[in-house]
């Protein structure tokens, strides 16, 4: 038996929680604004996936063994801080780039921007506790098959249609222009703020 309650709930919290600017947002922005919108999808495609693998994972309580063994939790926590410097730092020292030839060298195939939408959010240990914080406070103690489908499901076409509409918009000739135009200091920005985030989830 499916319980809408549950899955109305997780709507609700994740469809807020979601659209929040973080590493993501940023990430699948800026390869949008870069490339194109289809090195972006495949980027949402990697987020969606580890979004997927998170809430599974709350949604099962393997949250518990981040509680029970604290030294996985600061492995991850470093782990995912160091990538996201490393990431801030590329974008920084490629901003003073020249327009053309960097545009190039940022294409890439689907698969490598689908790596890179799994890494930025892998990286990111504060998704795991975002999802132990909506799932604990919506889904029943024994979950159903049925449930627990439909609670992925929802998470899935969440962020899939959040992340698409963010790789669409920033793809568009306008916008793709307007980044051309400012792309030093744009890139500046975007790996100041991502940098910013990876030393803050260090000191936290």
């Amino acid at each position: 038996m499916i319980d809408w309650a549950a899955i109305a709930t997780v709507f609700s919290v994740y469809a807020v929680g979601v659209v929040i600017p973080g590493p993501n947002f940023v990430a699948v922005a800026h390869k949008a604004a870069s490339t194109s919108h289809r090195e972006a999808l495949a980027m949402v495609g990697g987020v969606v996936v580890v979004n997927l693998f998170w809430a599974s994972c709350a949604i099962l309580g393997i949250g518990i063994v981040f509680a029970t063994f604290p030294w996985i939790a600061l492995a991850v926590k470093v782990t995912g801080a160091a990538y996201l410097i490393w990431f801030g730092g590329r974008l920084l020292v490629k901003a003073g780039g020249a327009g053309t030839a960097v545009m190039q060298l940022e294409r890439g195939s689907y698969l490598q921007s689908f790596r890179a939408g799994f890494a930025t959010n892998i990286a990111n240990p504060k998704s795991m506790a975002f999802y132990a914080a909506v799932f604990a406070s919506a889904a029943p103690k024994h979950v159903s098959l049925p449930t627990f489908i439909g609670m992925i499901a929802t998470v899935a076409v969440v962020a899939s249609l959040w992340y698409g509409f963010v790789a669409v918009v920033f793809a568009t000739p306008s916008v793709a222009v307007r980044y051309r135009r400012g792309k030093a200091w744009i890139d500046r920005i975007c790996g100041s703020v991502i940098v910013a985030l990876g030393i803050r989830q260090l000191v936290r």
